[in-house]
Parts: C-alpha cells; structure tokens; sequence
C-alpha cells in the first residue's frame, strides 16, 4: 500500500479487495466459505474483494480473522510510541540517600570525645 499515498479511496478499496481475494485463494477457500465461516452474506464478501463499496470495519476484520491475518492488524497500524523525552519526564528519579528531617536527627548537639 505504500506505492498508493495520495491514490484515491476507491483505487485503495480495489488493492484491499484484491489482497483480500489472492489470501483467501492462497488459503484454498471459496467465497461462499469464507463468507460463511465470516458471518457474512457472499455478496458482502464479492464487493469487499472487488472493492466496490466501502464495508463495515467489522465485516472486514471478520474476514482478515478467517485468512488469518489479525496478527498483521499492528503493520497496518501500528500503535503509538512515546516519544524518548516523554519516557524521560515520566520515569521518576530513583532516589541515592536518605535524608531525615532535623526532628528525626535527634536534640544531641555535637562534642568532641574528650569533652565528656
């Protein structure tokens, strides 16, 4: 899909459509099981491939799940990363010491060992 950025949505309908129709045959299935095994009616399943008309997201994800193509879903679109200043700012800084407040210090005053 790569070579088609600025191609309009129904030559991207056809490529998908066409995909969609070479995995199904590379899986050795027919239309009708397809559509079948998809929960879709085989004209749903016959636009789809021709590209002929924009179908529902889940229909078409019921058909990727059959071709076993789910797992491809993050190639499509793959999921956000953080950006590495953002991953800085929310890392805490791990902390080297211990400080105690001048109550927990205790009311000794400081002498020297043989003022005692």
């Amino acid at each position: 899909m790569t070579t088609f950025p600025n191609a309009p949505d129904s030559a991207l309908l056809e490529e998908v459509g066409r995909r969609l129709a070479a995995w199904r045959i590379a899986r050795n299935l027919t239309q009708h099981e397809t559509a079948e095994q998809a929960g879709l009616g085989l004209r749903t399943l016959q636009r789809m491939e021709s590209g002929a008309t924009a179908t529902h997201l889940s229909g078409f994800l019921r058909v990727c799940r059959v071709l076993g193509l789910l797992d491809r879903i993050d190639t499509l679109i793959p999921r956000p990363t953080v950006s590495p200043i953002a991953q800085l700012r929310s890392q805490r800084k791990e902390r080297k010491r211990v400080t105690r407040s001048r109550r927990q210090r205790g009311s000794q005053k400081w002498t020297w060992d043989d003022q005692t």
